[in-house]
Protein backbone atom coordinates (compact mmCIF):
# COMPACT_ATOMS: atom_id res chain seq x y z
CA UNK A 1 0.00 0.00 0.00
CA UNK A 2 3.09 2.12 0.51
CA UNK A 3 4.13 1.91 -2.32
CA UNK A 4 0.92 2.56 -4.66
CA UNK A 5 0.33 5.55 -2.42
CA UNK A 6 4.33 7.06 -3.24
CA UNK A 7 3.26 6.14 -6.58
CA UNK A 8 -0.23 7.86 -6.68
CA UNK A 9 2.04 10.75 -5.30
CA UNK A 10 4.46 11.28 -7.68
CA UNK A 11 1.74 10.84 -10.53
CA UNK A 12 -0.13 13.84 -9.15
CA UNK A 13 2.89 16.02 -8.57
CA UNK A 14 4.02 15.09 -12.16
CA UNK A 15 0.23 15.93 -13.26
CA UNK A 16 1.13 19.69 -11.37
CA UNK A 17 4.27 20.23 -12.39
CA UNK A 18 3.04 22.61 -15.90
CA UNK A 19 5.56 24.94 -16.61
CA UNK A 20 8.81 22.52 -15.79
CA UNK A 21 10.12 20.90 -18.79
CA UNK A 22 13.20 18.24 -19.45
CA UNK A 23 14.79 18.98 -22.93
CA UNK A 24 15.69 15.96 -24.65
CA UNK A 25 18.96 17.40 -26.35
CA UNK A 26 20.97 15.07 -28.86
CA UNK A 27 23.40 18.31 -29.86
CA UNK A 28 21.80 18.59 -33.30
CA UNK A 29 19.83 22.01 -34.21
CA UNK A 30 16.58 20.41 -33.72
CA UNK A 31 16.70 19.85 -30.07
CA UNK A 32 18.32 23.21 -29.94
CA UNK A 33 15.47 25.18 -30.96
CA UNK A 34 13.15 23.20 -29.35
CA UNK A 35 14.62 24.56 -25.75
CA UNK A 36 15.15 28.04 -27.13
CA UNK A 37 11.32 27.96 -27.74
CA UNK A 38 9.78 26.33 -24.10
CA UNK A 39 12.78 28.41 -22.42
CA UNK A 40 10.81 31.86 -24.66
CA UNK A 41 7.64 30.48 -23.61
CA UNK A 42 8.13 30.72 -19.94
CA UNK A 43 8.87 27.16 -18.75
CA UNK A 44 11.16 26.12 -16.35
CA UNK A 45 13.42 23.90 -18.54
CA UNK A 46 16.60 21.65 -18.39
CA UNK A 47 18.56 20.26 -21.01
CA UNK A 48 19.36 16.05 -20.78
CA UNK A 49 21.48 14.44 -23.24
CA UNK A 50 21.10 10.21 -23.28
CA UNK A 51 23.97 8.60 -23.38
CA UNK A 52 23.28 5.51 -25.11
CA UNK A 53 26.51 4.51 -26.45
CA UNK A 54 30.10 5.35 -26.91
CA UNK A 55 31.03 6.02 -30.53
CA UNK A 56 34.63 4.50 -30.01
CA UNK A 57 33.83 1.45 -28.44
CA UNK A 58 31.59 0.56 -32.09
CA UNK A 59 34.45 2.09 -33.94
CA UNK A 60 32.97 5.05 -35.67
CA UNK A 61 33.55 8.88 -35.80
CA UNK A 62 31.31 12.03 -35.02
CA UNK A 63 30.33 12.64 -38.56
CA UNK A 64 26.53 12.64 -39.27
CA UNK A 65 26.03 10.46 -35.68
CA UNK A 66 24.84 11.21 -32.64
CA UNK A 67 25.52 10.66 -29.17
CA UNK A 68 29.46 11.49 -29.45
CA UNK A 69 31.64 13.21 -26.88
CA UNK A 70 31.08 16.11 -29.51
CA UNK A 71 27.18 16.18 -29.93
CA UNK A 72 27.19 16.07 -25.78
CA UNK A 73 29.50 19.03 -26.05
CA UNK A 74 26.97 21.04 -28.31
CA UNK A 75 24.27 20.31 -26.15
CA UNK A 76 25.76 21.47 -23.04
CA UNK A 77 27.31 24.89 -24.94
CA UNK A 78 23.77 25.72 -25.90
CA UNK A 79 21.95 24.97 -22.79
CA UNK A 80 24.36 27.08 -21.34
CA UNK A 81 23.84 30.22 -23.77
CA UNK A 82 20.07 29.50 -22.68
CA UNK A 83 21.16 29.82 -19.47
CA UNK A 84 19.20 26.26 -18.63
CA UNK A 85 21.31 23.26 -17.08
CA UNK A 86 22.24 19.90 -18.29
CA UNK A 87 22.64 16.71 -17.37
CA UNK A 88 24.07 13.80 -19.09
CA UNK A 89 21.82 10.82 -18.32
CA UNK A 90 23.43 7.20 -18.83
CA UNK A 91 20.58 4.85 -20.41
CA UNK A 92 23.21 2.74 -22.29
CA UNK A 93 22.35 -0.47 -20.86
CA UNK A 94 18.56 -0.13 -21.71
CA UNK A 95 19.75 0.84 -25.30
CA UNK A 96 21.95 -1.97 -25.77
CA UNK A 97 19.06 -4.35 -24.61
CA UNK A 98 16.00 -2.54 -26.10
CA UNK A 99 17.71 -1.45 -29.39
CA UNK A 100 20.88 -2.94 -30.17
CA UNK A 101 19.61 -6.74 -29.83
CA UNK A 102 16.77 -5.94 -30.81
CA UNK A 103 17.88 -4.64 -33.99
CA UNK A 104 20.54 -8.00 -34.18
CA UNK A 105 17.78 -10.47 -33.45
CA UNK A 106 15.39 -8.97 -36.26
CA UNK A 107 18.11 -9.62 -38.89
CA UNK A 108 18.87 -12.72 -37.22
CA UNK A 109 15.78 -13.84 -37.82
CA UNK A 110 15.04 -12.86 -41.53
CA UNK A 111 12.81 -9.55 -40.42
CA UNK A 112 13.97 -5.87 -41.08
CA UNK A 113 13.70 -3.50 -37.58
CA UNK A 114 12.88 -0.03 -37.04
CA UNK A 115 15.54 0.89 -34.54
CA UNK A 116 14.40 4.61 -34.19
CA UNK A 117 10.71 3.38 -33.08
CA UNK A 118 12.48 1.61 -30.18
CA UNK A 119 14.25 4.07 -29.42
CA UNK A 120 11.21 6.55 -28.75
CA UNK A 121 9.49 3.71 -27.04
CA UNK A 122 11.93 2.95 -24.91
CA UNK A 123 14.76 5.14 -24.37
CA UNK A 124 13.01 8.99 -25.16
CA UNK A 125 9.07 7.85 -24.25
CA UNK A 126 10.15 5.51 -21.64
CA UNK A 127 13.22 6.01 -19.34
CA UNK A 128 13.51 9.80 -20.31
CA UNK A 129 9.78 10.11 -19.02
CA UNK A 130 10.41 8.00 -16.21
CA UNK A 131 13.24 10.64 -15.18
CA UNK A 132 11.00 13.94 -15.04
CA UNK A 133 8.65 12.07 -13.38
CA UNK A 134 10.97 11.61 -10.88
CA UNK A 135 12.77 15.73 -10.84
CA UNK A 136 9.08 16.82 -10.75
CA UNK A 137 9.18 17.91 -14.23
CA UNK A 138 5.80 17.99 -16.19
CA UNK A 139 7.35 17.52 -19.50
CA UNK A 140 9.05 15.84 -22.03
CA UNK A 141 10.43 17.85 -25.31
CA UNK A 142 11.92 16.72 -28.31
CA UNK A 143 12.96 18.44 -31.53
CA UNK A 144 10.73 16.06 -33.03
CA UNK A 145 8.77 17.27 -36.15
CA UNK A 146 5.19 16.80 -35.04
CA UNK A 147 2.43 17.65 -33.28
CA UNK A 148 -0.36 17.24 -30.43
CA UNK A 149 -3.60 17.81 -29.72
CA UNK A 150 -7.00 17.03 -27.35
CA UNK A 151 -9.98 16.38 -28.95
CA UNK A 152 -12.56 18.19 -27.03
CA UNK A 153 -15.34 15.71 -28.17
CA UNK A 154 -13.50 12.67 -27.02
CA UNK A 155 -10.76 13.95 -24.39
CA UNK A 156 -8.03 11.92 -26.02
CA UNK A 157 -4.90 13.15 -27.34
CA UNK A 158 -3.81 13.11 -30.73
CA UNK A 159 -0.91 12.79 -32.59
CA UNK A 160 -0.82 15.17 -35.87
CA UNK A 161 1.02 15.53 -38.58
CA UNK A 162 3.92 18.47 -38.66
CA UNK A 163 3.31 21.63 -40.98
CA UNK A 164 6.60 20.54 -42.48
CA UNK A 165 5.20 17.80 -44.71
CA UNK A 166 8.95 17.30 -45.65
CA UNK A 167 10.09 16.35 -42.18
CA UNK A 168 6.96 15.07 -40.57
CA UNK A 169 8.10 12.54 -38.34
CA UNK A 170 4.65 11.22 -36.37
CA UNK A 171 5.31 7.75 -37.98
CA UNK A 172 8.36 6.60 -35.62
CA UNK A 173 6.30 8.63 -32.77
CA UNK A 174 3.67 5.90 -33.80
CA UNK A 175 3.86 4.14 -30.03
CA UNK A 176 2.98 7.15 -27.86
CA UNK A 177 0.09 6.76 -24.85
CA UNK A 178 -2.36 8.75 -23.92
CA UNK A 179 -0.07 9.52 -20.67
CA UNK A 180 2.70 9.86 -23.02
CA UNK A 181 0.89 12.25 -24.84
CA UNK A 182 -0.19 14.38 -21.97
CA UNK A 183 2.90 15.19 -20.96
CA UNK A 184 4.65 16.16 -24.24
CA UNK A 185 5.66 19.15 -26.58
CA UNK A 186 6.61 19.10 -29.98
CA UNK A 187 7.62 23.12 -30.43
CA UNK A 188 8.83 22.22 -34.27
CA UNK A 189 5.72 20.89 -35.15
CA UNK A 190 4.26 24.30 -36.37
CA UNK A 191 7.60 25.66 -38.05
CA UNK A 192 9.34 25.08 -41.22
CA UNK A 193 12.95 23.40 -41.46
CA UNK A 194 14.16 26.49 -42.70
CA UNK A 195 12.88 28.58 -39.58
CA UNK A 196 14.10 26.48 -37.33
CA UNK A 197 17.65 27.03 -38.96
CA UNK A 198 17.29 31.03 -38.91
CA UNK A 199 16.84 30.72 -35.01
CA UNK A 200 19.89 28.69 -34.62
CA UNK A 201 21.42 31.02 -36.58
CA UNK A 202 19.94 34.20 -34.65
CA UNK A 203 20.82 32.87 -31.42
CA UNK A 204 24.01 32.06 -32.49
CA UNK A 205 23.91 28.23 -31.51
CA UNK A 206 27.11 26.53 -32.15
CA UNK A 207 25.34 23.87 -33.92
CA UNK A 208 23.51 26.35 -36.07
CA UNK A 209 24.65 24.75 -39.76
CA UNK A 210 25.26 21.37 -38.57
CA UNK A 211 23.79 18.63 -41.04
CA UNK A 212 21.18 16.50 -39.82
CA UNK A 213 21.90 12.73 -39.10
CA UNK A 214 20.96 10.83 -41.78
CA UNK A 215 21.96 7.41 -40.82
CA UNK A 216 21.23 4.76 -37.74
CA UNK A 217 22.83 6.25 -35.24
CA UNK A 218 25.00 3.07 -33.99
CA UNK A 219 25.30 1.91 -37.62
CA UNK A 220 26.73 5.32 -39.46
CA UNK A 221 28.41 3.54 -42.10
CA UNK A 222 25.46 1.71 -43.52
CA UNK A 223 26.73 -1.16 -43.02
CA UNK A 224 24.42 -3.34 -41.00
CA UNK A 225 25.87 -6.88 -41.09
CA UNK A 226 29.64 -5.47 -40.64
CA UNK A 227 27.87 -4.06 -36.98
CA UNK A 228 25.98 -7.24 -36.35
CA UNK A 229 28.82 -9.26 -36.52
CA UNK A 230 31.28 -6.76 -34.39
CA UNK A 231 27.81 -6.81 -31.64
CA UNK A 232 27.76 -10.16 -31.52
CA UNK A 233 31.30 -11.74 -32.30
CA UNK A 234 29.28 -14.41 -34.86
CA UNK A 235 29.88 -15.56 -38.21
CA UNK A 236 26.78 -15.88 -40.30
CA UNK A 237 27.07 -18.85 -42.48
CA UNK A 238 26.37 -18.69 -46.43
CA UNK A 239 23.74 -20.13 -47.78
CA UNK A 240 21.19 -20.97 -50.98
CA UNK A 241 19.49 -18.04 -53.00
CA UNK A 242 16.44 -19.99 -54.55
CA UNK A 243 13.59 -18.91 -56.65
CA UNK A 244 9.62 -19.53 -55.83
CA UNK A 245 10.05 -23.15 -57.14
CA UNK A 246 13.04 -23.89 -54.45
CA UNK A 247 15.34 -24.04 -57.17
CA UNK A 248 19.13 -23.26 -56.49
CA UNK A 249 20.30 -19.63 -58.36
CA UNK A 250 23.18 -19.46 -56.68
CA UNK A 251 25.00 -19.00 -53.09
CA UNK A 252 24.08 -15.84 -50.56
CA UNK A 253 26.43 -14.67 -48.13
CA UNK A 254 24.37 -15.07 -44.77
CA UNK A 255 21.27 -13.68 -44.44
CA UNK A 256 21.94 -10.87 -42.01
CA UNK A 257 23.05 -9.26 -45.88
CA UNK A 258 19.51 -8.96 -47.33
CA UNK A 259 16.00 -7.27 -46.44
CA UNK A 260 13.52 -7.55 -48.48
CA UNK A 261 13.08 -5.65 -51.62
CA UNK A 262 16.32 -5.91 -52.21
CA UNK A 263 18.27 -6.03 -55.56
CA UNK A 264 21.74 -4.49 -55.20
CA UNK A 265 24.50 -6.65 -53.82
CA UNK A 266 23.27 -9.96 -54.94
CA UNK A 267 26.24 -10.73 -56.28
CA UNK A 268 24.52 -12.73 -59.54
CA UNK A 269 23.64 -12.30 -62.91
CA UNK A 270 20.62 -13.54 -63.65
CA UNK A 271 18.73 -12.49 -67.41
CA UNK A 272 16.23 -10.43 -65.59
CA UNK A 273 16.63 -8.36 -62.56
CA UNK A 274 15.93 -10.31 -59.25
CA UNK A 275 14.68 -8.96 -55.81
CA UNK A 276 14.85 -10.66 -51.93
CA UNK A 277 11.49 -11.74 -51.91
CA UNK A 278 11.51 -13.85 -48.70
CA UNK A 279 14.15 -15.00 -46.05
CA UNK A 280 14.18 -18.36 -44.09
CA UNK A 281 16.55 -18.52 -41.11
CA UNK A 282 15.53 -21.91 -40.26
CA UNK A 283 16.67 -22.99 -44.32
CA UNK A 284 18.96 -20.59 -44.00
CA UNK A 285 17.89 -19.38 -48.09
CA UNK A 286 16.76 -16.27 -49.08
CA UNK A 287 14.23 -16.48 -52.18
CA UNK A 288 14.63 -14.34 -55.00
CA UNK A 289 11.75 -13.30 -57.72
CA UNK A 290 10.85 -10.74 -60.10
CA UNK A 291 10.10 -7.38 -59.49
CA UNK A 292 5.85 -8.23 -59.21
CA UNK A 293 6.23 -11.20 -56.68
CA UNK A 294 7.29 -8.08 -54.47
CA UNK A 295 3.67 -6.84 -54.46
CA UNK A 296 0.53 -7.37 -52.02
CA UNK A 297 -2.14 -5.59 -50.96
CA UNK A 298 -2.96 -7.05 -47.50
CA UNK A 299 -0.80 -7.18 -43.91
CA UNK A 300 -1.43 -8.73 -40.35
CA UNK A 301 0.29 -6.31 -37.90
CA UNK A 302 0.70 -6.89 -33.83
CA UNK A 303 2.16 -5.33 -30.89
CA UNK A 304 -0.29 -2.03 -31.59
CA UNK A 305 -0.75 1.21 -30.50
CA UNK A 306 -4.17 3.24 -30.76
CA UNK A 307 -3.75 6.56 -30.22
CA UNK A 308 -7.00 8.64 -31.87
CA UNK A 309 -9.39 5.45 -30.83
CA UNK A 310 -9.83 3.38 -27.55
CA UNK A 311 -10.76 0.50 -30.06
CA UNK A 312 -11.46 0.01 -34.00
CA UNK A 313 -14.95 -0.96 -34.28
CA UNK A 314 -15.78 -2.85 -38.16
CA UNK A 315 -13.66 -1.96 -40.85
CA UNK A 316 -12.26 2.02 -41.04
CA UNK A 317 -11.07 3.90 -43.93
CA UNK A 318 -7.59 5.53 -43.26
CA UNK A 319 -4.40 6.38 -45.43
CA UNK A 320 -1.85 4.20 -44.09
CA UNK A 321 2.33 3.85 -44.88
CA UNK A 322 4.43 0.91 -44.46
CA UNK A 323 8.02 2.63 -44.45
CA UNK A 324 8.83 6.32 -43.21
CA UNK A 325 9.41 7.97 -46.51
CA UNK A 326 6.28 5.86 -48.38
CA UNK A 327 3.26 8.44 -49.45
CA UNK A 328 0.58 7.38 -47.61
CA UNK A 329 -2.29 5.08 -49.40
CA UNK A 330 -5.79 4.20 -49.39
CA UNK A 331 -6.49 1.05 -47.38
CA UNK A 332 -9.25 -0.49 -44.95
CA UNK A 333 -8.26 -1.38 -41.37
CA UNK A 334 -9.98 -3.76 -39.11
CA UNK A 335 -9.21 -4.75 -35.67
CA UNK A 336 -8.73 -8.63 -35.43
CA UNK A 337 -7.80 -9.11 -31.85
CA UNK A 338 -6.41 -7.09 -28.39
CA UNK A 339 -3.04 -6.76 -30.29
CA UNK A 340 -3.93 -7.37 -33.45
CA UNK A 341 -5.24 -5.75 -36.81
CA UNK A 342 -5.48 -6.58 -40.70
CA UNK A 343 -5.20 -3.95 -43.16
CA UNK A 344 -6.18 -4.25 -46.92
CA UNK A 345 -4.59 -2.02 -49.27
CA UNK A 346 -6.75 -0.86 -52.21
CA UNK A 347 -4.06 -1.04 -54.36
CA UNK A 348 -0.87 -3.60 -53.86
CA UNK A 349 2.38 -1.89 -52.15
CA UNK A 350 5.64 -2.96 -52.90
CA UNK A 351 7.48 -4.67 -49.97
CA UNK A 352 5.46 -4.79 -47.59
CA UNK A 353 7.63 -5.87 -44.80
CA UNK A 354 7.93 -7.79 -41.41
CA UNK A 355 9.60 -5.97 -38.87
CA UNK A 356 8.81 -2.43 -39.97
CA UNK A 357 5.58 -0.48 -38.55
CA UNK A 358 2.67 0.47 -40.12
CA UNK A 359 1.09 3.88 -39.30
CA UNK A 360 -2.35 4.82 -40.46
CA UNK A 361 -3.91 8.29 -40.49
CA UNK A 362 -7.71 10.02 -40.74
CA UNK A 363 -6.45 13.23 -42.86
CA UNK A 364 -3.35 14.38 -40.32
CA UNK A 365 -4.06 12.48 -37.51
CA UNK A 366 -2.63 9.74 -36.98
CA UNK A 367 -5.16 6.85 -35.86
CA UNK A 368 -2.40 4.44 -34.43
CA UNK A 369 0.50 2.09 -35.79
CA UNK A 370 1.83 -1.47 -35.03
CA UNK A 371 4.70 -4.10 -36.04
CA UNK A 372 3.98 -6.19 -39.59
CA UNK A 373 4.39 -9.52 -38.70
CA UNK A 374 2.70 -10.53 -41.90
CA UNK A 375 1.62 -10.40 -45.20
CA UNK A 376 -0.25 -12.98 -47.72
Amino acid sequence: MKETGARAQMDEEWNCAAQKAVIAMSGGVDSSVAAFLMKEAGYTCIGATMKLFSNEEIGVSREHTCCSLEDVEDARSVARSLGIPHYVFNFSERFRTEVMERFVSAYENGVTPNPCIDCNRYLKFDKLFQRAKEIGYGYVVTGHYARVERDPASGRFLLKKALDAQKDQSYVLCSLTQEQLAHVQFPLGRLQKEQVRRIAGQQGFVNAGKHDSQDICFVPGGSYADFIRAFTGKEYPPGDFVDGNGTVLGRHKGIIHYTLGQRKGLGLSPLQPMYVTAIDPVKNTVTLGPHEALFSRELTARDINLISVPRIEGEMRVKAKVRYRQPEQPATVRQTGEDELRIVFDEPQRAITPGQAVVFYDGDCVVGGGRIVKTP
